[in-house]
């Protein structure tokens, strides 16, 4: 990848150059939820042997459970995102994330019991629901068109380097496994009594830095000219830009508005055309969770386990996950302004599904060790590039402006909603069916995911929101 791959394009050079400092870094600040969201889902992946010891949980039921809980608060977190967006701003609404993330990591690691670490993950999940809404639709309101789509592309980024730094963080906490270690001698280890709660209470660093970089970064210039403080969305518009574009920007917000002013999602959902939008937006957003990969991050030690690795092999395996996870999401920045959305999407869809029908087939067979470990990979590449990133890029763009926010939040309680299914169901389905069947499964939903996009979405790259939202009417 070369610098000029992620330049904004030169027809566009101009707008972008004196907007392109103020905007990136707004854009990075936000796209810190996205950081501490990639955090707080994976690190349960690498303390899941060390807690479930400590705790001494035993049945499916009971660890897809401890598992699985954090998505209640994430529903709960995207279902209020919608209100905390449109009445307090994008915002503090990032900052109440922030707050969250900072007391729930810390209330996780001093958890006396599974009660209280059930309570402290729902309230993490919460942070997570308002992150995931509000940290795209903030980067996608502030960014000019013809840089949108990778700036969007940054929360991905942030999302994956945190996956990747609680990867990290896990295997340098942890210490060696014996093999064959008993759940009892993992539980009076260094990792089972102390190990697994340093994993979670290191969240709080980047949480307090999310929080700091909240308070200085401007209220996105849509939401306040939906409040009707044209002056300071015009002053937000030039701190990001400066001089004629502010203007022809406020302009075009302004004619927006005067064609739909102030409507609910209500009303726009009495409208076929914004209707048949809301439910692409929320087949999205529940395809990029069922599509399968993220049981391959939670649920690290079962897959790897099921190729012949041991705990401490899991661990290192599950970092080189992540590190593929973060270099392709990078591929993505650098394409998604050159072959846009649907084409991305259209390419993660077919990908995913050949991958999990070789994959599916291997475990079948019983094949072990490094070509199962090239399949996985192979499978978070394709994601990495595609659906995980551009899904968000979608979501933020294609809704409607008079009720973006609430929009938004519908399509991220969809999207958690699906991913506690997916998260809660996966070791029951992979207990009755086996992990070949299980990754089948996947497989056929992602073919479908293939021909709702080839039907239904157009392309958005290159356009405002505002133009967008006229193609659709």
């Amino acid at each position: 990848m070369h610098l000029a791959d992620i330049a904004p394009p030169a027809d566009d050079a101009e707008r972008d150059r004196g907007a392109s400092g103020a905007v990136w870094l707004a854009a990075a600040v936000s796209a810190l939820g996205g950081l501490l969201f990639g955090y707080d889902w994976v690190v349960i992946g690498g303390a899941k042997p060390f807690y479930e010891a400590s705790f001494a949980l035993t049945s499916p039921a009971q660890q897809a459970w401890a598992v699985s809980c954090a998505l209640i608060g994430c529903l709960v977190g995207a279902s209020l995102s919608g209100a905390l967006a449109d009445r307090w701003g994008r915002r503090p609404g990032l900052a109440l994330a922030a707050v969250i993330f900072a007391v729930s990591s810390l209330g996780t690691a001093a958890a006396g019991g599974i009660g209280a670490f059930v309570a402290w993950r729902i309230a993490g999940g919460v942070a997570i629901g308002i992150a995931s809404g509000l940290s795209p639709l903030y980067i996608a309101e502030v960014a000019p068109p013809r840089s949108r789509g990778r700036l969007v592309c940054l929360n991905q980024v942030a999302i994956v380097l945190g996956v990747l730094g609680a990867q990290i963080v896990n295997w340098l906490i942890a210490q060696p496994v014996p093999a064959g270690a008993s759940a009892a001698a993992i539980a009076a280890s260094w990792n089972g009594t102390h190990g697994w709660r340093w994993m979670f209470a290191a969240a709080a660093v980047p949480a307090v830095a999310f929080l700091i970089g909240c308070l200085l970064i401007p209220e996105s210039p849509r939401h306040l000219a939906r409040r009707g403080d044209w002056a300071g969305a015009e002053a937000v518009l030039r701190r990001l830009g400066e001089g004629n574009p502010a203007e022809a920007a406020v302009a075009e917000i302004r004619r927006a508005l005067a064609t739909a002013p102030g409507r609910t999602l209500g009303a726009v959902w009495r409208e076929p055309r914004f209707r048949r939008v809301l439910v692409i937006g929320v087949v999205l957003a529940v395809l990029q969770q069922w599509c399968g990969i993220n049981i391959i991050f939670n649920y690290a030690q079962e897959i790897f386990a099921g190729a012949g690795y041991a705990v401490s092999d899991t661990l290192f395996n599950i970092v080189i996950t992540g590190a593929v996870n973060c270099v392709f999401t990078f591929v993505a920045l650098a394409t998604v302004e050159r072959w846009g959305r649907r084409r991305l999407l259209l390419l993660g869809c077919v990908g995913l599904a050949l991958i999990y029908a070789a994959l599916g087939a291997s475990y079948v067979a019983g094949v072990q060790g490094w070509p199962l470990l090239l399949l996985v990979v192979a499978a978070i590449a394709v994601y990495a590039m595609t659906l995980a990133p551009v899904t968000w890029v979608a979501l933020a763009e294609i809704f409607p402006g008079e009720a973006r926010g609430a929009s938004m939040a519908v399509a991220t309680t969809a999207l958690w909603a699906a991913c506690f299914l997916l998260t809660y169901t996966f070791p029951l389905i992979n207990a009755a069916a086996g992990t070949g069947v299980t990754f089948w499964i996947y497989g056929v939903i992602c073919a479908l995911g293939f021909a709702f996009i080839l039907r239904t979405l157009p392309e958005t790259k290159g356009k405002t929101l505002e133009q967008i939202e006229r193609d659709w009417r």
